[in-house]
């Protein structure tokens, strides 16, 4: 293996954590995000060729799961297929049972708010808003005009605060 090579598999090591949250933040699952992770890690060892060097290795791999991502919703639409939401009910050992399970319950809320956005609105949230990419980058990342990124970003919000707001947080806590 060649320097190219080696410095490619090191960036691209470097990216997994990042990759994992976009994952979750596409999927709403730990497991299937993590799927999604492995899967495009795979397409992108395969393809390390068609990697432009002097390009942002973490947009290509964003791309790479955004794309393997709607080709699964479309796969599982035809086979009408259930993804399940990741469980969050297990508190650790020695953590504040109140306050995490108020957080917990927070975190659930905004991540089923966020289930309920169009899959497109979905994406430019998570790069923009999880990922802190710019609206240029992530403009970039989808292939997709800036005032596109921000159109959808604004509705993605706006969707997620109407969403919040019909939550009645004492219901949730019984």
């Amino acid at each position: 293996m060649d320097e190219a090579g080696i410095r490619f598999r090191a960036e691209l090591r470097a990216l997994i954590p990042r990759l994992r949250r976009f994952g979750h933040s596409l999927t709403g699952s730990v497991d299937d995000g993590d799927d999604l992770v492995q899967g495009a890690l795979e397409k992108a060892l395969l393809r390390e060729g068609q990697f432009q060097v002097g390009s942002r290795l973490d947009s290509w791999m964003y791309k790479i799961m955004q794309n393997a991502w709607i080709d699964q919703k479309r796969s599982a639409a035809r086979q009408r297929q259930v993804i399940t939401p990741m469980s969050d009910d297990a508190v650790a050992v020695g953590e504040d049972g109140r306050r995490d399970f108020d957080a917990k319950i927070s975190l659930r809320q905004v991540r089923d708010a966020m289930m309920q956005l169009h899959p497109d609105e979905r994406s430019v949230l998570a790069l923009v808003s999880i990922e802190g990419q710019s609206y240029r980058e992530a403009a970039e990342t989808l292939g997709i005009p800036i005032g596109t990124v921000m159109s959808r970003l604004a509705r993605a919000r706006l969707r997620l605060v109407q969403a919040m707001d019909d939550v009645d947080p004492d219901s949730e806590k019984g």
